[in-house]
């Protein structure tokens, strides 16, 4: 069900999630947090999707805020608010408000989203593109729990990350990060299974890449040893090499959801290694709203000088 309003408040659109709750006969129990999207009207649709794909796993209140871009005198002089409240079958299992501000209602966002957040339940912000550079110090910001960006949707991402890293506050994470899950669970499987002193390493991914990055700074801050960034044709991260004295330990996936781990002494073997849809990575994000220690000594680099890159 889905009930538009126009030039509204957000005590009409909280009247309206009631009258579409009797309406399709769904008692508002069972969401877990309200999670607010701040996006435009390009990227909107997708990061909607994703959340409510993500919402099977964690029912919630989707806040999509969509700041409109004034293209006439009038709509730099208005101040308006329209929304569009989703409930059932069109929100996942939760609900979902698209808030579309204008004038000097995108400038105070917070002022609409406070009054629409679920009691007593945790706030997750999610900027799927553009993000400001101090995500906790953003007026919607400073209301979550759990601050969620993303690297790859930004032009320079390296730079990027270097600014993530000196604003840093617990409760940021970023997908580049996320990406990295089932890199980390396998590196740290084949480390317990070889049992032997790591003495240099590489990550093979395309160049500027900030999951390479992120990932090379972790091995650094976790196995005290130099890590060399390696250019290698993608996508993506496509391979680390960790050098012992007995061989090389060595997860390559040049390409598609496969990946080979070779372990010293043992024949290579096949590991499944895909790359996650978005919905994935915030279902993940969504499980744990604490702060992500190891999240923030791969960001800072609390670990070894960084090596030369080289290219294959």
């Amino acid at each position: 069900m889905k009930i538009d309003l126009t030039d509204t408040t957000a005590s009409k659109i909280n009247k309206a999630l009631v009258q579409g709750r009797r309406a399709i006969g769904t008692p508002a129990v069972g969401m877990v947090l309200t999670m607010v999207i701040v996006t435009d009207e390009e990227n909107a649709y997708d990061s909607i999707k994703a959340a409510e794909e993500a919402s099977h796993e964690h029912p919630s209140r989707t806040l999509v805020v969509i700041k409109r871009h004034a293209r006439t005198l009038r709509d730099r002089t208005t101040s308006r608010l329209d929304a569009e409240v989703r409930v059932g079958s069109e929100a996942g299992t939760g609900e979902t408000v698209v808030l579309r501000t204008y004038g000097d209602v995108s400038d105070h966002a917070d002022s609409v989203v406070l009054p629409l957040l679920l009691p007593d339940a945790p706030v997750v912000v999610w900027w799927p593109v553009e993000a400001p550079e101090t995500p906790s110090k953003d007026p919607l910001g400073a209301l979550a729990q759990r601050r969620i960006t993303d690297l790859y949707a930004v032009e320079r991402p390296m730079q990027v990350l270097e600014t993530r890293a000196r604003s840093y506050a617990p409760g940021d994470t970023d997908l580049a990060w996320t990406r990295l899950t089932l890199w980390r669970s396998m590196l740290a499987a084949a480390l317990d299974q070889a049992r032997a002193k790591v003495t240099s390493a590489a990550v093979e991914a395309e160049a500027d890449n900030p999951s390479a990055e992120l990932l090379a700074r972790w091995l650094e801050a976790r196995l005290k040893v130099k890590v060399d960034r390696v250019v290698s044709p993608g996508p993506v991260v496509t391979a680390v090499r960790l050098g012992t004295a007995t061989g090389e330990i060595v997860i390559d996936r040049p390409e598609g959801p496969l990946a080979s781990l070779t372990l010293p002494g043992q024949p290579p073997r096949t590991l499944a290694l895909k790359v996650r849809a978005t919905s994935e990575l915030i279902a993940e994000e969504l499980r744990r709203l604490d702060a992500d220690e190891m999240y923030a000594i791969a960001l800072r680099g609390e670990g070894s000088d960084k090596e030369t890159v080289s290219h294959v």
